[in-house]
């Protein structure tokens, strides 16, 4: 595996953000209101976001809320929609991210799909949301069910309306071309069918799963994913539209990666994250 080149902290600074009021329709033909930063769509990727809570199970740590932040929602309480798809919508968690967000001093709702949708428009929800977070578990079985459902067109319509996409490992994964996944068992395998959104593949949990480095080195190296972006437990990417803008981080120590095809094998260079304020 070639060594690791280094792009300082600054890497990117990003665009300004211009917050302006955009009327937006639902396909019922309501119309609302809602402050979103002008003209960026944005995606924050991430392999974090939970921290252990002091009376709770979990909560919300600086890679959440900064996506809370990204959306520009002020003045009134965040709204964000919980996915559990690629766990199956555990009741159990789903509580845990309730009691998160009201600690955080979010409205969190939770959408399920199992064993039905519990909404009765779910892009219409999408499109009223600031921050759609989705939750790690099996990739594959999250994108098999998105698509049961039809919810490619709804997530990119939320994303182009100005909805924040946000989440952790299977919730990463899914926003880009494809990426790595024990979905299929103990063995690490290629997933090729993500969202496309972000026109890379994506590589999460870097640091904690040694299989992981190794994979994504061999499939950008023959062709199956194309440039890779990775994250350190703990680092988020942000991107506006498709363009990877900064990497930022809730902890200490980690990094993010972008692993591209060489000549003769593939590179690897190692992106220093912007560290969070800490959550008091």
């Amino acid at each position: 595996m070639p060594g690791t080149r280094a792009r300082p902290a600054a890497f990117s600074t990003g665009p300004r953000w211009d917050e302006a009021e955009r009327l937006t329709e639902r396909r019922d033909g309501h119309r609302y209101r809602r402050r979103v930063p002008a003209d960026q769509p944005t995606i924050l990727a991430t392999s974090g976001g939970y921290r252990p809570g002091e009376r709770t199970r979990i909560e919300f740590d600086a890679l959440v809320r900064h996506a809370v932040e990204l959306s520009g929602a002020h003045g009134r309480r965040p709204r964000l929609s919980f996915l559990g798809t690629a766990l199956g919508d555990p009741r159990w968690f789903s509580y845990e991210v309730l009691e998160a967000g009201r600690l955080a001093g979010f409205d969190v709702t939770v959408l399920d799909l199992f064993p039905m949708p519990n909404l009765e428009d779910v892009p219409g929800h999408l499109l009223e949301q600031d921050v759609v977070w989705v939750n790690g578990g099996s990739v594959a079985n999250l994108l098999a069910v998105w698509d049961v459902h039809d919810l490619r067109p709804a997530m990119r319509a939320a994303w182009e309306g100005g909805v924040v996409l946000s989440g952790v490992s299977a919730g990463s994964i899914c926003w880009y071309l494809g990426g790595t996944t024990d979905s299929f068992g103990p063995e690490l395998r290629a997933v090729t069918n993500g969202l496309g959104l972000l026109p890379y593949g994506n590589g999460v949990h870097y640091d904690s799963e040694v299989g992981r480095r190794p994979l994504v080195h061999r499939l950008v190296g023959d062709g199956t994913l194309p440039e890779t972006h990775c994250t350190d437990d703990g680092v988020g990417l942000v991107y506006h539209g498709p363009t990877l803008v900064e990497a930022v981080a809730e902890t200490d120590g980690g990094a993010a990666y972008v692993v591209t095809r060489t000549g003769d094998g593939t590179s690897e260079e190692r992106l220093e994250p912007r560290r969070l304020p800490p959550v008091s």
